[in-house]
Parts: structure tokens; C-alpha cells; sequence
């Protein structure tokens, strides 16, 4: 499953996820991460029977935590299946059928947004 993890970083703050990992014991795999000196943020996935244990640990930690449902939002009555999301994409989301309609494998989406900027007729949206 996967979780999106926001947080700042205050003054003597310590690492969240290594901290999480240590306490828990719970193998954390990080998908994207975006983090500076005063934030950050992070889409990382774990084992969907341990999901709400890893939140629950970032949580108390100070980190705000949300579990999603799915990857990119596919809006099919939109699509033109023109593939400009396949060749933009850097996990392989995105492909076509035998009959050349799109298919969307949203369990390896990173939510980067790549996408979302190709799509010419607004057939994909990132979660809210």
C-alpha cells in the first residue's frame, strides 16, 4: 500500500522514516521523495498488513500521513488514446491494449505528475 508523507523539519528533528523503519521493523520502500531543509515530502509503500502500523508510528512522529487508494485518476471517456502519457512516464503506468486503447497499471504510479502536464485532453488527475 502506499502513503504519502508530508512533514517539516524542526529544530533536533529526527529522520521519520529511518526512525519509523528502526521502531517497527517494518521494511519501507521509498517511491518519490521531494525534501529540503525546512520540508518534505514522500510517497513510500509498505506491506498493506503493516500499513496503518507505519502511519500510526509517522503520525506520532509529527508527520501528517495519508494512504491512497490508487495511483493517477484515468478519466477513460476523456482519452483520445493518444499514448503522449506513455512515453512521458518514468514507470511504465501507461501502455496500449491489442486494439490500441490505453491501459492504466496505476499500482506502479509514483504520482509525479508527468503525466497529468502531457495529457492534452485532461484524461488523467492526480488523486486529491
Amino acid at each position: 500500500m502506499k502513503l504519502l508523507v508530508t512533514f517539516s523539519k524542526g529544530k533536533g528533528r529526527k529522520p521519520i522514516i529511518a526512525q519509523a523503519v528502526r521502531d517497527t521493523g517494518v521494511l519501507i520502500a521509498v517511491e518519490r521523495a521531494v525534501i529540503d531543509s525546512s520540508a518534505g515530502e514522500a510517497l513510500i509503500e509498505v506491506p498493506d498488513d503493516q500499513c496503518r502500523l507505519v502511519r500510526d508510528k509517522m503520525s506520532s512522529l509529527g508527520a501528517n500521513v495519508r494512504i491512497l487508494d490508487h495511483g493517477i485518476l484515468f478519466n477513460e471517456s476523456e482519452c483520445v488514446d493518444c499514448g503522449a502519457c506513455i512515453s512521458i512516464c518514468p514507470r511504465d503506468v501507461f501502455s496500449f491494449d491489442a486494439t490500441f486503447r490505453l491501459i492504466v497499471a496505476d499500482e506502479r504510479c509514483i504520482l509525479c505528475g508527468k503525466c497529468v502536464e502531457a495529457c492534452p485532453h485532461d484524461a488523467l488527475t492526480m488523486p486529491a
